[in-house]
């Protein structure tokens, strides 16, 4: 473990890639605020630490209420001092259906959370990041295999992660002058909750129903925390982590 005793903020923390993203931060050292809907869901994610849950704290967050972001950096900053790390990654669905049925209520929820609640995350800890001693940190934005290639009924999700690379492109180019680098995870076939239905089969571009492999979303964890480890003078701007097998390079 490293003493750097740095400051990271994972957003969809309390499950799934976030949770596994938190906990691979704080074995490597970082004091890690995990920010979700459920206080409950969070302090049992935190309880995972293994021994480290001191370097850990839990603030219930809405990432699509401006006012609920601010307090989460408050928060941070009160506690730990800084910020130095953000993993924007909490993130919805729509419910399956065809694109003609989608109401404009689940579609706005999907752009509340995916994309505003990215935006308004990032713009908080650009403010913070400028700010402090020293300056500067590094944003991490959670995209998808979604961001290069859609799967079918899936307008909402896939619309704001190709949203996503917009921000993370922008902001890497708006991050430079603060000493701010930006960068984007697409992940593939994590095997987390959201994505376990993909071993039972899920619809493919050609209109068959097909199982999709998997990988452990530790994988994921890890990967994030590599991209959070590198010098502010070195930036990864995307990375796709992918289960090996699934059906997304070439043809399938």
């Amino acid at each position: 473990m490293s003493n750097h005793n740095k400051v990271a903020i994972v957003t969809g923390a309390g499950s799934g890639v976030g949770k596994a993203a938190a906990l691979a931060l704080i074995k490597g050292g970082y004091r890690v605020v995990f920010a979700g809907r459920r206080a409950d869901v969070l302090e049992t994610a935190i309880k995972e630490a293994q021994g480290s849950a001191a370097n850990a704290l839990a603030v219930p967050t809405d990432v699509a209420s401006e006012a609920s972001v601010a307090a989460l950096f408050a928060k941070t900053v009160s506690a730990f001092g800084r910020v130095d790390v953000l993993f924007n990654n909490a993130g919805v669905n729509a419910p399956g259906g065809s694109l003609e049925e989608l109401s404009l209520e689940n579609w706005q929820n999907v752009v509340n959370i995916n994309l505003t609640g990215m935006f308004l995350c990032t713009r908080e800890a650009f403010k913070v990041m400028k700010s402090q001693t020293p300056r500067g940190g590094r944003i991490i934005n959670n995209g998808s295999i979604s961001a290069h290639a859609p799967r079918p009924g899936s307008v909402a999700y896939t619309a704001t992660k190709h949203a996503v690379t917009g921000i993370t492109k922008t902001a890497a180019l708006d991050g430079r002058k603060y000493d701010i680098a930006v960068g984007q995870i697409d992940i593939g076939n994590a095997a987390t909750e959201m994505a376990a239905r993909m071993a039972r089969g899920v619809p493919q571009a050609n209109g068959t129903i097909a199982p999709e492999p998997l990988m452990d979303v530790n994988h994921v964890g890890e990967a994030v925390r590599q991209m959070a480890d590198l010098p502010l003078e070195s930036n990864i701007l995307t990375m796709t982590i992918m289960a090996t097998k699934m059906p997304f390079v070439g043809r399938g």
